[in-house]
């Protein structure tokens, strides 16, 4: 399964170390690109970029990602690999919602939920899950209520308030699933005091086929709050950064005859202009 909207990962200055670790840990995995900016990996058929340069910030728990296993051995051979030089977030045990679950931050700073569940309930083997903290916590739904709307190939899955045993404003999202551009993210709200929120760390990559659809997202994404930042980045409301991005810019960039040029051109822009890049 190609994902057109895949994550990426700011590793700065271990990006090689880090692609092979995720490889190994997880298994079923690829380093289908490389250069020294950028290492693109496949897991389990799911792109993941690591970026060597560029954000300042680490990794948080803000975006984590839900990894599901069939087996309560399988969680646990990932967990003993993550938790290596990595720190429990939620120890891994048996909870309600799962015979086998932990949240785990790696020695990278990235977060993974590891669950043991049904592939039936959520085939995608690594989902995005974002964490509404801070002056977000509440604007779960009203994210994927954005999200979903903006996106072809979305809909949403199901979304659980937390109920008042859950010493949790009962408004709130506990756990949502919902899809974009047939890439299945996760959501929920956190009022608790964390120290943490989104961060450029972490951000979504959104693989566009024409001009139309990068000026649709970038618009839609930057009002309201937004920032555009640089070179096809920008930040949504809710601080979220995005990538919007030509599906082909990877081949233009690695292009030996081209990439100076291309990058010279793309240095200069915020929201990318894909035939200025194409005639670089």
């Amino acid at each position: 399964m190609k994902n057109s909207i895949y994550s990426c990962l700011g590793i700065s200055g271990k990006i090689a170390e880090a692609s092979d670790f995720y490889i190994q840990t997880f298994g079923e995995g690829k380093i289908s690109q490389t250069t020294p900016f950028v290492i693109q990996i496949e897991l389990s058929g799911q792109k993941f970029m690591l970026l060597n340069e560029g954000p300042s910030s680490s990794p948080n728990p803000s975006i984590s990602f839900m990894v599901v296993s069939e087996s309560p051995e399988e969680t646990e051979k990932y967990w003993n690999k993550l938790i290596d030089q990595g720190k429990a977030l939620m120890p891994l045990d048996s909870y309600d919602w799962s015979p086998k679950y932990g949240w785990v931050q790696d020695k990278y700073g990235v977060s993974w939920q590891l669950f043991t569940g049904s592939k039936a309930d959520t085939p995608q083997k690594f989902s995005p899950t974002l964490m509404f903290t801070g002056s977000n916590a509440g604007k779960a739904s009203e994210a994927i209520n954005l999200y979903t709307n903006l996106f072809p190939h979305s809909g949403i899955g199901g979304i659980l308030k937390y109920s008042k045993e859950d010493g949790e404003n009962p408004d709130f999202v506990k756990h949502a699933q919902f899809k974009i551009k047939d890439t299945t993210v996760m959501a929920m709200d956190s009022s608790a005091a964390h120290a943490f929120t989104f961060n450029d760390a972490v951000s979504l990559v959104v693989e566009c086929d024409t001009q139309d659809e990068i000026d649709k997202y970038w618009s839609e994404l930057t009002v309201n709050g937004g920032q555009e930042v640089a070179c096809g980045w920008l930040t949504d409301r809710y601080g979220i950064s995005w990538q919007i991005i030509p599906k082909d810019i990877v081949k233009w960039v690695t292009d030996p005859e081209r990439s100076g040029r291309v990058m010279n051109v793309m240095m200069k822009m915020k929201k990318l202009v894909i035939a200025d890049l194409e005639n670089a």
